[in-house]
């Protein structure tokens, strides 16, 4: 094994300027540090973690708090899954996953045996009861989801008010007046996913300035039940010619829907989904859709926490981002037929 002192010997310096070349604890020149990374580089030296952290305090490890919940399409969380641990990765961070039922105890847990240097939290609910405990630790922790109170919190998430709002907005602007919204299950809002709900309020704000009729409907979270939703939302709503999804089981199961019905998108039905770019392409989705941004939100909460943990920045004010709705058309939206 590759040690520190291979390292040194390599370069041509000492030990200890090897260990604060790496660890940026004293002043380097350019010149010695350069050598002291080619030779890692070159003899493929990895840091003892153990040893990193003792001298440190920091273990390079950030901690992903996030669930698979039965009621939520999982290949969706995939994608915030990858936008934090690709960006962590590349920052030189370690990503430990934990999807403990119980988040605030295993966030209590881990917080208090120094494991890791920060948190990133998913599946945030409006109460989220994470939070206190995650306000008490030490270490620093980012939000991808937007709590009900974010005081003091570093939070990333879609504007899904004003994404609803641009959905209603653009079949508007194509002529449609009797639009359908289906949403994620109702018990996801109960449990606290106020992000379906803030979607759904952005749309029927929107669609009341407009005089648009808008129906909306919780759809299942997963097959057969949520094709069975679609059709029985379809048969009762003939005449709506603009249809959107901020459910991503729905969108997966819409083609087979439409085609056993007759129908196309968008001559028949406009459609507008809400799911990230990478989510459409592995599903070979051909909706036009609001991406999700999940990759991106992952990758910007994790350069938030890492920039507070590595600059000490503890005292710095709290950042909540929200980012705008961008569509991705992908054909799936004209003016309704006449």
């Amino acid at each position: 094994m590759v040690t520190i002192g291979d390292v040194a010997s390599a370069a041509g310096v000492s030990r200890s300027t090897a260990s604060y070349a790496l660890s940026g604890k004293r002043t380097i020149s350019p010149e010695v540090r350069l050598k002291v990374l080619q030779a890692v580089e070159s003899l493929g030296y990895t840091p003892n973690a153990g040893a990193r952290a003792l001298a440190t305090s920091q273990t390079r490890v950030l901690a992903l708090l996030g669930r698979f919940l039965s009621d939520e399409f999982a290949p969706a969380m995939l994608q915030y899954i990858l936008g934090v641990s690709n960006r962590a990765r590349e920052l030189g961070y370690d990503t430990l996953l934990v999807s403990e039922d119980d988040g605030a105890a295993a966030l209590k847990r881990i917080s208090d045996s120094r494991m890791v240097d920060g948190f990133v939290l998913l599946n945030v609910a409006e109460r989220d009861t994470r939070l206190p405990v995650l306000r008490a630790a030490p270490q620093p922790g980012a939000l991808v989801g937007l709590p009900g109170e974010p005081d003091g919190l570093d939070v990333f998430d879609l504007d899904f008010d004003a994404t609803g709002s641009f959905m209603i907005d653009t079949l508007h602007g194509l002529g449609h007046r009797e639009i359908v919204l289906v949403s994620q299950p109702e018990h996801v809002v109960e449990r606290g996913g106020a992000y379906v709900w803030r979607l759904a309020d952005g749309a029927r704000r929107r669609a009341d300035e407009l005089g648009v009729s808008l129906h909306t409907y919780f759809g299942s979270s997963s097959q057969p039940a949520i094709g069975a939703d679609l059709h029985r939302i379809l048969d009762t709503h003939p005449t709506a010619t603009g249809l959107l999804l901020n459910n991503e089981a729905a969108a997966a199961a819409l083609p087979s829907v439409l085609a056993a019905r007759g129908m196309t998108a968008p001559d028949d039905l406009s459609v507008i989904g809400r799911y990230s770019d990478d989510f459409a392409r592995t599903f070979s989705l051909p909706f036009s859709a609001v991406d999700s941004a999940a990759d991106e939100l992952g990758r910007r909460a994790v350069e938030q926490l890492v920039q507070r943990i590595e600059n000490r920045a503890d005292d710095a004010p709290a950042h909540l981002e929200l980012i705008a709705p961008v569509l991705h058309d992908r054909g799936s939206i004209a003016a309704p037929r006449p």
